[in-house]
C-alpha cells in the first residue's frame, strides 16, 4: 500500500495547524479549517452510516457553494468516489452518467431535488440514497429526500473508516463523448496530489494567497486548482452567482483581496467591457495572478488585461480532465508567442506529436498530441477501447491535433474529435449531430463552431432537410434543448441542398471544409 497525502489528510493538518483561519467561503456562510474538517468528517460518518462504502460512486449535482468543498473533502476521508454533475446538462444526459457509474447516492443542492426527483421513475438502477442542501427558502423536499444537516448532526462520531490509498479512485469525472455518450475519467488520489503539488510549484502559490474560483465546481478548473489551495492551507473563495456577473467579480476580487483567480476569455471579455467608471470604484490591486485557458485569447484581450490588473502577472494553460495541465504560456511569453498554448507544465513530462501510426512528426509539422505526467487518468470507466486509444504506453492523449515550433512551443491546430469550445464549455458536434439527426425532418446535419467575440466559438448547425420537407432554426433549436445542454444547442442553423455537403469519396462530410467557408460569416 502506497501513501499519500489526500484532501481529507491536508485539511485535518491545517485545522491542527491554523484551526481558526478562513478556509473556505461563499456569500451564505464562512469556515475555517477546524470547522470545515469536523463537518466533511460528520459527513463522511453520515454516509458509511447510510451503508456506502469504500469505492462506492457518489454524485453531486449543484451550483457552486461551500458544500462542494466540504463534499470533496468528505469524499476523500470515506474513501468514496465523487461523481461532479455538470449543473447544465439535461435530464437524459444525467440520467445516462448516473446508471453508467453505477451511483449509490446523490447530494444535491436544494434547486436540483425536483429534476432528479423525475428520474427515479425512469432509471433502471436508481440511487439508494438522495440528500439535498441548502433547503432554506425552498419549497419542502419530498420525504424521501434526506436533510444534508440532519445527515451530519445524526453521524456517529465513532466512525471507523476504511484507509484510502494513493492509488485508490477519488473521482469519476465525465467528459462530453465524441460518439454521443459522455465517458468517466478516473482520477486517482495520487494524481490529486501530485498536480496540487506541480501547480503550487509552478505558480508560485503559498499559504498566503487567496483564490476565487469561479468556473463551475464541478469542473476540473476549479476542482484542480482547489485541490492545489487546500493542500496549501489558503483560503478558496466560492462565486456562488448563478450566472456571471461581472462587476460582481470586480467587487469580490476587491472586497476579498484576492490574489488569483482563472477565468476563461469570455469572463474577461465582459468584465473589460464594463463602462470606466464602474470598473474604477474597485481595486484590485491585490490580484497577483491571473490565468486565462478553456479558449483562444486574442493580443487586444490580452492587453487589456493587463493595463487593468496593473500587478497581476498573466498565464494561459492548456491541459485537459483527463491529462491535468500540461502546457503553460508564461507571462513574459504572453504577447511574444501570442496564440500559443506554451510549453510543458513543471511535472508534466515531455509532449509527444504522434501522427497516424504512433511515430513523432518534425517540428512544424501536425500530430496528435500526447503526454505524460504522474498526474494523467487512469483510464476510462467500463470502456477498455477508449482507454487503449487515450494512450500510448505511458503517454495520454484527449485527441488534440497540434504542431511545435522550433523553441518548443506547442500550437493547438485542431481537435481531432472537431470540439467546439464556448463559454469556456466543451461541445462536441457528433453528440449535437446525433440529437438533431434524430429529427424527422432531418436528413444529414454538420455542426461546426464559428469564431464569435464573446463566446470564443458559437455552434452552429449545418443541416439537410428532407425532401419536401421544411423547418426552421427556432423549431430545431427547441428540439435539442428537449434532450441537450443549453450550450451544446446550436445558436445558429443554416438549412442547405444534400449537394452542398462537402463530403469524401467514402461520403463522411468534410467539418474542416464547412468551417472554411463559413469563417467569413459575420458574428451572429
Amino acid at each position: 500500500m502506497g501513501y499519500l497525502l489526500t484532501l481529507a489528510d491536508a485539511v485535518a493538518t491545517h485545522a491542527r495547524l491554523r484551526p481558526h483561519q478562513v478556509a473556505t467561503r461563499d456569500s451564505r456562510r464562512s469556515l475555517d479549517y477546524g470547522q470545515w474538517h469536523r463537518r466533511a468528517t460528520q459527513l463522511a460518518a453520515g454516509l458509511v452510516g447510510l451503508g456506502l462504502r469504500k469505492g462506492d460512486r457518489v454524485a453531486v449535482l449543484a451550483y457552486n457553494c461551500v458544500e462542494w468543498m466540504e463534499i470533496y473533502v468528505a469524499m476523500a476521508r470515506a474513501g468514496l468516489v465523487v461523481v461532479p454533475l455538470n449543473f447544465r446538462l439535461s435530464a437524459p444526459e444525467i440520467a445516462y452518467i448516473l446508471q453508467d457509474a453505477e451511483v449509490r447516492a446523490v447530494l444535491a443542492g436544494a434547486d436540483f431535488v425536483p429534476q432528479l426527483d423525475s428520474l427515479r421513475t425512469v432509471l433502471a438502477l436508481a440511487p439508494s440514497h438522495y440528500i439535498a442542501f441548502d433547503t432554506l427558502g425552498v419549497q419542502a423536499v419530498p420525504a424521501h429526500w434526506q436533510n444534508y444537516e440532519a445527515l451530519l448532526a445524526g453521524a456517529d462520531s465513532a466512525c471507523q473508516f476504511e484507509a484510502v490509498d494513493q492509488d485508490d479512485m477519488c473521482a469519476l469525472m465525465y467528459t462530453s463523448g465524441t460518439t454521443g455518450r459522455p465517458k468517466g475519467a478516473i482520477r486517482l488520489h495520487r494524481g490529486s496530489a501530485l498536480l496540487a503539488l506541480a501547480t503550487a510549484t509552478e505558480m508560485g502559490f503559498g499559504r498566503d494567497d487567496t483564490a476565487l474560483l469561479v468556473m463551475p465546481m464541478c469542473h476540473a478548473n476549479s476542482l484542480y486548482f482547489a485541490n492545489t489551495f487546500i493542500h496549501l492551507g489558503s483560503t478558496c473563495i466560492i462565486d456562488d452567482q448563478r450566472s456571471f456577473d461581472p462587476e460582481a467579480l470586480l467587487a469580490t476580487l476587491a472586497r476579498e483581496k484576492v490574489t488569483f483567480t482563472s477565468l476563461v476569455p469570455t469572463h474577461y471579455i465582459m468584465m473589460l467591457a464594463l463602462p470606466d467608471a464602474v470598473k474604477a470604484r474597485y481595486d484590485v490591486s491585490a490580484v497577483g495572478k491571473l490565468m486565462i485557458s478553456s479558449a483562444p485569447a486574442r493580443r487586444d484581450t490580452k492587453l487589456a488585461i493587463l493595463a487593468h490588473f496593473a500587478n497581476s502577472r498573466l498565464y494561459e494553460l492548456y491541459g485537459s480532465t483527463e491529462a491535468g495541465w500540461v502546457t503553460l504560456l508564461r507571462p513574459d511569453e504572453q504577447l511574444h508567442k501570442l496564440g500559443s498554448v506554451g510549453r510543458e507544465w513543471a511535472g508534466s513530462g515531455a509532449i509527444r506529436l504522434l501522427d497516424a501510426d504512433r511515430r513523432e512528426v518534425p517540428d512544424g509539422e501536425v500530430g496528435e498530441l500526447f503526454s505524460n505526467s504522474p498526474y494523467v487518468f487512469a483510464g476510462y470507466w467500463k470502456n477498455p477501447e477508449k482507454t487503449a486509444q487515450a494512450f500510448d504506453g505511458l503517454w495520454c492523449s484527449v485527441g488534440d491535433m497540434a504542431r511545435r515550433d522550433a523553441d518548443g512551443y506547442i500550437w493547438l491546430v485542431d481537435r481531432k474529435s472537431n470540439m467546439i469550445i464556448s463559454g469556456g464549455e466543451n461541445v462536441y458536434p457528433s453528440e449535437v449531430e446525433g440529437v438533431l439527426g434524430a429529427h424527422p425532418k432531418v436528413k444529414d446535419v454538420a455542426v461546426i463552431g464559428l469564431p464569435h467575440p464573446k463566446w470564443g466559438e458559437a455552434v452552429h448547425a449545418v443541416v439537410v432537410l428532407h425532401q419536401g420537407q421544411s423547418a426552421d432554426a427556432q423549431q430545431l433549436r427547441a428540439w435539442c434543448k428537449q434532450q441537450l445542454a443549453g450550450f451544446k444547442c446550436p445558436a445558429t442553423v443554416d438549412f442547405i441542398a444534400d449537394a452542398a455537403m462537402p463530403r469524401t469519396a467514402t461520403g463522411k462530410i468534410l467539418h474542416r471544409v464547412l468551417r472554411q467557408q463559413y469563417q467569413e460569416v459575420p458574428s451572429r
